[in-house]
């Protein structure tokens, strides 16, 4: 079993939870026609994030794998056009989740705690992240 989350393309995404959840689940039926262990699959933020994440959690799988068969930081990807699902290993968990939130903020893209409170966070555009709100709608006065 693995410690699992998710960063998003904050544009593909649906802003309210319900519709979250269904979409992600579609998300994770692996159902796009490519590998999911290739990058260059995947949007410009999603694939910065995960370069940059490789450096504390390398991949285990893809043209990008690691050597270093065995180390608890070894993380598989499952990376899709608007996703990517990186399964860490337990004892890694509060690492992999504060590095996963501080460069999904660095990077503009979106994050899912799978395996934790099912949070979703959003960029606010300002270089953090927003917790999305359970009824997250718009204001009454923006109808369009």
């Amino acid at each position: 079993m693995s410690y699992d989350l998710m960063v998003f393309q904050k544009d593909a995404a649906p802003l309210r939870k319900k519709e979250f959840m269904d979409w992600y689940q579609n998300q994770t039926e692996w159902t796009e026609d490519h590998s999911y262990d290739d990058p260059s699959n995947t949007s410009d933020d999603l694939r910065n994030w995960y370069i940059e994440m490789q450096k504390s959690f390398p991949d285990i799988n893809g043209p990008n794998a690691s050597d270093d068969n065995g180390s608890p930081n070894e993380t598989d990807y499952s990376i899709g056009k608007n996703v990517i699902y990186a399964a860490f290993n337990w004892s890694q968990a509060e690492t992999a989740y504060q590095k996963t939130v501080e460069l999904a903020a660095k990077h503009n893209v979106g994050f899912f705690d799978a395996s934790g409170s099912s949070d979703i966070w959003i960029p606010d555009g300002n270089g953090e992240l927003k917790k999305l709100k359970e009824n997250e709608t718009k204001p009454w006065w923006k109808f369009w």
